[in-house]
């Protein structure tokens, strides 16, 4: 019995002990992605007006949320979990901590598991993300950070994945099949469309690079575009209440 509390003392003491060593941790940004982001704030108006108006629309969904809950979450959701999904979640991570909006998380799913696509790792690296997996692992787990902390963690998987939100959450639809194919997100308070071309079709070709690259800068603007309405009208209903 002893032994018993003993190990559960040493397991509490180990909690703690993350939990304060997590507190104590800053961020800290990448320099290449901190240039990258710099330059990409700055691009707005190459998103086109009927974007943006969608864009303000699921801003403004999640917004309104928080006055409401103290925190929210968002499911990206395209066919394989293996491109978009994944950069649009990061990106949006990201882009809340950029503009220092804290009460918002956020996942990723397909309609089926396959894997964190290596043409989609490798443009992300490309734009100053740091990223860890083992390449010999059919679907594996991919460390993805923006500098040294914090250090997300990701997995290709089905929507309905026990680690994705159930209830609070906002599902957003990035690509068209997904979205043709799953009217409807169980659990979901609110479902946005925001496809994106898939970059899968360059694969294997000279152009590849290129349009992961395009993926990946495009996704990230409009994400950050996002993150920027979000915090400003955060703003403005904090202005509101005095």
């Amino acid at each position: 019995m002893k032994t018993k509390y003993l190990l559960l003392s040493i397991s509490l003491l180990a909690l703690l002990s993350c939990n304060l060593q997590a507190q104590t941790l800053e961020v800290k940004i990448d320099e290449k992605l901190e240039r990258y982001s710099s330059e990409l704030v700055q691009t707005f108006d190459e998103i086109s007006d009927d974007r943006k108006v969608e864009l303000s629309k699921t801003g403004d969904f999640l917004a309104n949320q928080l006055s409401e809950n103290n925190n929210y979450s968002l499911l990206f959701v395209c066919t394989h979990n293996s491109r978009r999904s994944h950069i649009a979640d990061i990106w949006f991570k990201y882009a809340m901590l950029y503009y220092g909006v804290k009460q918002f998380e956020s996942y990723s799913g397909g309609l089926e598991a396959t894997a964190f696509h290596p043409n989609a790792l490798a443009a992300l690296e490309r734009a100053g993300f740091t990223i860890e997996y083992n390449k010999k692992h059919t679907n594996p787990v991919v460390s993805v950070t923006p500098g040294h902390y914090p250090v997300w963690t990701m997995k290709s998987k089905h929507y309905t994945h026990q680690v994705n939100p159930k209830t609070n959450f906002a599902a957003i639809m990035v690509c068209s099949d997904a979205d043709k194919s799953c009217p409807l997100v169980e659990g979901a308070d609110q479902r946005f469309s925001l496809p994106y071309e898939d970059p899968r079709y360059y694969d294997n070709t000279p152009s590849k690079v290129l349009k992961y690259d395009e993926t990946v800068e495009t996704i990230g603007r409009e994400m950050f575009f996002m993150a920027d309405y979000i915090k400003s009208q955060i703003i403005v209903k904090l202005e509101a209440k005095k």
